[in-house]
């Protein structure tokens, strides 16, 4: 009897992103950013228009469904939410929720913090690897959006990494889909451009093998430093 005697097939570049994101938990919630922890390892942060997709999106590339809370009212969750990332409960990545804008139903004094919270923390935050811009491409790019394109342009240029995710791509046709696209890559300026759908589960593992290669430039994980979880913040009542 002859025995196999080949090593076991490497895992694929998508099965180690996909678990690498399913290892996904809450770290903590801040609802400034001076309350934000210190951290060495890398951070992506997922921005995006309230009714965008962000929550949804979150939860589909970590497979978890209630990771990033889905408000039913858009615009409301306004804490900034941190999730760890890491094989054996060890951080070697950050996932950022910042909270949706531009929602109507939001008092404008809100909307005008919150801009300048967002503001401040794609300006300052210093292990800020990439930032996912989620776009409705049935919308196309706001205002707001180019205004946060504005803000981050000057670190993109010093090598931030930028990613513009088409959600709810199952609504268009191919060449709807096609035009998107193109639009999108132009008003991304550099950046890359992905069509994702959470429905049809298209895109997925492109958009996280992307981030993956962004928390792991070396295309291994580097040993990182273990990160406590800080106390959570309560909203303000």
């Amino acid at each position: 009897m002859t025995h196999n005697t080949n090593p076991p097939a490497s895992k694929s570049p998508a099965v180690v992103a996909m678990g690498w994101l399913h290892t996904a938990r809450f770290l903590t919630t801040a609802p400034e950013l001076h309350f934000l922890p210190a951290l060495d390892v890398p951070e992506i942060a997922f921005v995006g228009r309230s009714n965008a997709g962000k929550s949804t999106c979150i939860n589909t590339l970590t497979q978890q469904k209630q990771l990033a809370f889905a408000s039913k009212k858009p615009g409301r969750t306004q804490h900034i939410n941190l999730f760890a990332l890491g094989k054996q409960g060890v951080t070697d990545a950050v996932l950022t929720d910042l909270p949706g804008y531009g929602y109507a139903a939001v008092p404008r004094q809100d909307k005008i913090r919150w801009q300048q919270v967002m503001a401040n923390y794609l300006v300052t935050r210093k292990n800020l690897e990439g930032i996912v811009l989620m776009c409705d491409p049935r919308h196309g790019m706001t205002e707001l959006d180019e205004i946060l394109l504005d803000v981050i342009r000057p670190r993109v240029a010093e090598g931030l990494k930028f990613l513009v995710v088409l959600t709810k791509a199952d609504k268009l046709t191919r060449s709807e889909a096609t035009k998107a696209l193109s639009i999108a890559r132009l008003q991304a300026g550099g950046g890359e451009v992905m069509l994702f759908s959470a429905t049809k589960k298209k895109g997925v593992e492109e958009v996280g093998q992307l981030l993956w290669q962004w928390a792991h430039p070396h295309g291994v994980a580097t040993p990182p430093l273990p990160v406590a979880a800080p106390t959570e913040l309560q909203p303000p009542g």
